[in-house]
């Protein structure tokens, strides 16, 4: 089958016509070009957009660790300036601050920790707080427990702790010291406590690479953070334990268990 030409059209074709047909015909080679330039600005805005990607979920991860400041101040001023008792499941502190956050667990997840962060909880009727996926564990309040009862054993601490509370005015840098902070995707523990010994939480619980590097535990990047006052922020690895452990309490102690990388 033959195609007409443009010489070959009817009478009544406009020439014009003709003329703006092989003005808008593409070869093959321009397509070819066309498509070459698309690829290599796509390979270009790739990394620009994944950047976007990460910094959207830090900041969504550093909201989420904000309504939980607010959330322990509303628990502190609610409790004549103490804070929460500690528990273990269930009714730990994702349970005790859980109308204080808007009864909202899906803040309890990072959106860059997974689908699925381990906790311990399991009753997600009656405790859904402490069951839902976590990416995040609270100041375990160790070194002061230890320093105001002259306790050192961790086993007796820990018992004690059950049934003792901190008030807020013994926190002398309520701005500089952690109450919550992101944990490894794998443990589920609630408390991040300084003094629990061998296998500590310094590196098998807490997580300071989470955002902005390689990845968890890679020792770079860093990870979010709640502080005393109500206040989040950033901070990068390792300045969340050195030059000082900003999750204890009293200023000789930061010194005392910062960890050198």
């Amino acid at each position: 089958m033959k195609i007409a030409t443009c010489g070959q059209l009817a009478s009544s074709e406009p020439p014009q016509y003709c003329e703006w047909r092989r003005a808008v015909a593409f070869t093959l080679i321009e397509l070819l070009v066309v498509i070459a330039i698309i690829a290599i600005l796509a390979a270009m805005l790739m990394p620009a957009l994944q950047r976007a990607q990460w910094a959207g979920k830090r900041i969504a991860c550093l909201s989420n660790l904000h309504q939980f400041g607010i959330a322990l101040r509303i628990h502190i001023d609610d409790n004549h300036a103490q804070f929460p008792r500690r528990s273990p499941y269930p009714g730990s502190w994702p349970q005790q601050l859980y109308n204080d956050y808007g009864g909202n667990a899906k803040l309890l997840r990072c959106p860059s920790d997974g689908r699925n962060p381990m906790t311990w909880g399991t009753d997600s009727t009656n405790y859904p707080g402490d069951s839902a996926p976590r990416s995040y564990i609270i100041n375990g309040l160790n070194d002061y427990f230890a320093d105001a009862f002259g306790v050192t054993d961790f086993g007796s601490l820990e018992s004690l702790m059950y049934t003792k509370t901190m008030r807020e005015n013994v926190v002398p840098l309520p701005s500089g010291t952690i109450a919550i902070g992101e944990k490894q995707t794998s443990a589920g523990d609630y408390y991040m406590d300084v003094l629990e010994g061998l296998g500590n939480d310094f590196s098998g619980i807490a997580e300071q690479s989470r955002h902005d590097g390689s990845g968890p535990g890679t020792h770079a990047g860093g990870s979010n953070y709640a502080f005393m006052d109500g206040s989040a922020r950033f901070l990068k690895f390792p300045t969340s334990l050195d030059p000082l452990n900003l999750w204890c309490i009293g200023g000789s102690n930061r010194v005392a268990y910062a960890v050198s990388y």
